[in-house]
């Protein structure tokens, strides 16, 4: 992969993605089945800047973020010709000990339970110090100093007695705001947030969430969020990436995911945000299943839920063109290009998916 020339998802930037995926694909390979979990998957994420992954449970998010993190357990692995550079450098070339000090001191992780993050055994400020030794060679009496400030910065009141204080002892608020405050030790470049406001209330989601826009506006920190909650998208995100049984369907900026949703998925997910409309007519829910893919995409994998499916939907694999008045906004499906007829557009996707073209490939053109 070093050899070949990587440009970003979206052209005209000038400055160079923080982190540019290309071509992921993860599956995992049991006795009986291959499971192609990610399949396909390119996006960018710049300095400053928060892009959200958003989908059902099962629709590949969080093994994306695991897939980046180098994360990926046996019998899952990356598969060849996917690319993941951060700050211009492969990981797939790296050893597990690279991998080991990219994390956290590049890119930190948030999972939706603290407690994956946090040893019980250990007090909190014991976990945080040892995150200022680690990756910043803070010892003694200046790292309790640092690591007062961190949880201070999350906003902990009484932080300097907290710090003697056990996981158990927090609040689940509390721990997620300690885990942020561990991986700001590290001070990473890049946040990986998977799901991080699931398992709390509504008042403490949305602390968590200025919480998180605070910190990315003070450090100038770059924030991939992933979530099932397309109302927690609206909130945080910048770009989204609406993603569907291990492929990317959708992507553009928030502003048009929400005013001018072009997949049928997508228009489908924000139906589905609780609102007047649901209170009035009910709660639009989408029929069926994400489906496990476990093949290479031949076909649309939303077509057997869609209500705008026909014919070719189970015959041709969609590719993503342009969708909106910006070359940022995108969609894989066979109801674009608008502008063609219908067996036009049927046989530009299919022409487009028997060449191999990629999404890297199209929006360098």
């Amino acid at each position: 992969m070093s050899g070949e020339q990587f440009e970003p998802d979206f052209s005209r930037r000038e400055e160079e993605p923080l982190l540019s995926v290309r071509n992921l694909q993860t599956a995992f390979f049991t006795d009986r089945e291959t499971i192609r979990a990610v399949d396909d998957v390119s996006f960018d994420i710049y300095r400053g800047e928060t892009v959200g992954i958003v989908g059902e449970s099962g629709s590949g998010k969080s093994v994306t973020a695991r897939s980046i993190m180098g994360l990926i357990e046996s019998p899952g692995r990356v598969l060849e010709g996917s690319s993941i550079r951060f700050k211009g450098q492969e990981l797939t070339d790296y050893s597990d000990a690279q991998y080991r000090e990219i994390r956290g001191s590049g890119i930190g992780m948030v999972f939706q339970d603290p407690q994956q993050s946090l040893n019980p055994v250990y007090t909190v400020g014991n976990q945080i110090r040892e995150a200022l030794r680690i990756n910043r060679d803070i010892t003694g009496q200046e790292a309790v100093e640092e690591a007062t400030d961190l949880l201070e910065s999350v906003g902990i009141p009484d932080a300097k007695r907290r710090l003697d204080e056990y996981p158990h002892e927090f609040s689940g608020g509390m721990r997620q705001r300690a885990v942020i405050a561990m991986m700001l030790a590290c001070e990473p470049d890049l946040l990986i947030a998977d799901e991080p406001t699931t398992a709390l209330d509504v008042t403490i989601q949305a602390q968590i969430l200025d919480l998180l826009k605070d910190i990315q506006e003070e450090r100038d920190l770059a924030i991939l969020f992933i979530t099932h909650d397309m109302g927690v998208i609206a909130d945080i995100s910048d770009r989204v990436n609406v993603m569907y049984a291990g492929q990317i369907v959708e992507k553009a900026s928030v502003e048009n995911i929400f005013e001018r949703p072009e997949h049928p998925y997508t228009r489908a997910l924000i139906e589905s945000i609780p609102g007047e409309h649901s209170r009035k007519e009910g709660l639009n829910t989408i029929d069926g299943e994400v489906p496990t893919p476990h093949e290479p995409a031949d076909h649309c994998r939303f077509a057997p839920r869609c209500p705008e499916a026909f014919g070719a939907c189970s015959e041709v694999a969609p590719v993503h063109v342009d969708v909106g008045e910006t070359i940022e906004h995108t969609a894989a499906c066979l109801l674009y290009p608008e502008a063609m007829t219908e067996a036009d557009r049927v046989e530009h996707h299919r022409a487009r998916g028997t060449t191999g073209e990629s999404e890297t490939e199209r929006d360098t053109k």
